[in-house]
């Protein structure tokens, strides 16, 4: 059935009371944007409920009344999965209010987060426990673990820890038809029937509405060390990460590839301070960290030793302060800002296997540079897992809007190449609205068919985050 606009805002707040059913434009109006301004829609109203038994209720309604709902936690994805169409029909139904941490286990390693909570929460959480919740990514002060779930979050510790599907024991979600799927374990070994949680990691909202989840705990780092190196290309990079493993096994917390080009448009805008007197071609941000302190510094040091009598590395800084390891990471997290200042940046989230990286690269900068002559190629990102942000800025001086008109014929000639070496043109951030029809012509078939039949099981109606992944 449809129902009347001020009939469906009623009921939705005899649900969650009248003043967690937000409608004024100008108080929504941030919710109503992606970050990046590639999407925006209207809502019916934005919901706030309080309990995930409310939840259920609002996605039962709304299934019933054919209303769709788009889910949104702390609005940073970047693909256009948490933005409403335009029509104005769909709700929001934000996460926001579902902030409790449920439980600490020590001894099973395990975090119970509800959906709201900030990734910055969580982690804050975990060290008040002497844990450690590695995911780390430059908005987790926004972020929320429902979100993290929901869009399978990777970030710069990937390498040592995996993304968020490693990273998740169990989740609790409702689904469309407002039935609570209650599958917190946390256990590590469960061998009983279909791995559920697996279906919601990932689903962008697509299935059903993570409220809470169960969240894999480390012990906490006793030792920490972070160098900021200069080399000379990525294959160099690769000869680190090498020395780097054998030296410091499953030590090496984050790799992160820099180009020249990203460095000095960061340092150039005064985002951060260039770690190093000199300019190398390539730069690495490499972290390693460890339970035991005893001789770790000693490894840590060792191993840019050898690279350096290897010939693999021309220079580098290892922070002598916690300061100087912040100062190192923000230039690192500060580039996307940098590309803002630079003008327009068409944006590739791609993937490939480890080893390809450097003929990637390669192929990938001559390609675009045939394509459109002039443009500055920002490669960055996670070396240690083969995610690159592939980013392709504008000619100084051209136009940003016929620059960015031209994005989707970008994205075809780096996907081409990514096709290729059997990568990935999303490692971390997702389908949404984004690269829904990319989805549709280059997944394999049969992948595809079961993800389509998962949906309409779930979601008979398409009442959950319609027009998003598929």
């Amino acid at each position: 059935m449809k129902v009347e606009r001020q009939a469906a805002l009623d009921a939705l707040g005899r649900i969650v009371g009248a003043g967690c059913v937000l409608t004024d434009p100008d108080v929504i109006a941030g919710a109503l944007i992606e970050p990046r301004g590639l999407y925006a829609g209207k809502a019916l109203a934005l919901v706030r409920p309080g309990s995930t038994s409310e939840a259920a209720r609002i996605v039962a309604y709304c299934n019933e009344a054919r209303i769709g709902v788009t889910p949104q936690g702390g609005n940073t994805g970047l693909v256009g999965g948490q933005t409403p169409d335009e029509s104005g029909d769909q709700i929001i139904l934000s996460t926001q209010r579902l902030k409790a941490i449920r439980e600490i286990d020590p001894h099973a390693d395990v975090m119970i987060c509800e959906a709201g909570v900030t990734l910055a929460e969580a982690q804050a959480a975990a060290l008040e426990a002497d844990r450690l919740f590695p995911l780390s990514l430059a908005a987790e002060g926004t972020c929320t673990v429902g979100g993290n779930v929901a869009t399978n979050a990777g970030g710069v510790a990937v390498i040592a820890y995996g993304n968020m599907r490693e990273l998740v024991t169990g989740v609790e979600a409702v689904l469309a038809d407002g039935r609570i799927v209650n599958a917190l374990s946390k256990l590590r070994k469960d061998n009983t029937g279909y791995d559920v949680k697996s279906l919601f990691v990932g689903s962008e909202g697509t299935l059903g509405i993570v409220t809470a989840a169960s969240l894999r705990l480390f012990p906490n780092p006793r030792a920490r060390a972070t160098a900021f190196v200069g080399l000379d290309s990525p294959e160099k990079a690769l000869d680190l990460l090498r020395i780097a493993r054998e030296r410091l096994g499953g030590g090496v917390t984050s790799f992160e590839l820099i180009a020249r080009f990203a460095h000095d448009i960061t340092v150039g805008h005064g985002l951060a301070r260039a770690p190093l007197s000199g300019a190398c071609p390539w730069y690495v941000l490499i972290e390693a960290s460890s339970q035991i302190a005893e001789g770790f510094e000693e490894a840590f040091n060792g191993a840019l030793e050898a690279a350096f009598e290897q010939g693999v590395i021309e220079d580098a800084a290892i922070a002598a302060s916690l300061d100087q390891r912040h100062e190192f990471w923000k230039l690192r997290e500060s580039i996307p800002e940098a590309q803002i200042l630079e003008g327009g940046s068409i944006k590739h989230d791609v993937s490939v296997a480890v080893g390809d990286v450097p003929a990637f690269l390669a192929e990938a900068t001559s390609a675009v540079e045939a394509f459109e002559p002039g443009v500055r190629v920002c490669p960055f990102g996670h070396l240690g897992d083969g995610n690159i942000h592939f980013n392709v800025t504008q000619p100084p001086g051209a136009d940003k809007a016929a620059f960015l008109a031209r994005w989707d014929a970008m994205n075809e000639v780096v996907h081409a190449i990514v096709a290729r070496f059997g990568g990935s043109f999303s490692a971390e951030h997702g389908i949404g609205r984004l690269k829904r029809d990319l989805l549709a012509a280059t997944k394999d078939p049969g992948a595809l068919a079961v993800m389509r039949a998962v949906k309409a099981a779930l979601d008979p109606n398409g009442v959950m985050n319609p027009g998003k992944t598929l």
